[in-house]
């Protein structure tokens, strides 16, 4: 099992991963809002401002302070050159 962090500390497993977007959008919000509402929401914030919602494959949502792009670099890491 890899496990990705995603701030703080925070870890998951990138296996479990679904998706990895931004809060922003209506559709979204209204996911996390339907996750709290089942108490499937994790936030992994540290009381910073989420700017990553994390689907995974058991329906839980974790929030995350990293932005998409960072988590996503995170998930998968560029492979050196071989050297020859």
């Amino acid at each position: 099992m890899r496990l990705v962090n995603i701030g703080y500390g925070n870890m998951v497993a990138a296996e479990r991963v679904i998706a990895v977007v931004a809060p922003e959008a209506a559709p979204v919000r209204r996911m996390i809002q339907d996750a709290r509402d089942r108490g499937q929401v994790i936030d992994a914030t540290c009381g910073h401002k989420t700017k990553a919602a994390i689907m995974m494959d058991s329906e839980h949502v974790v929030l995350s302070p990293l932005m998409p792009e960072t988590i996503a670099g995170r998930m998968n890491p560029r492979k050196e050159p071989e050297q020859e």
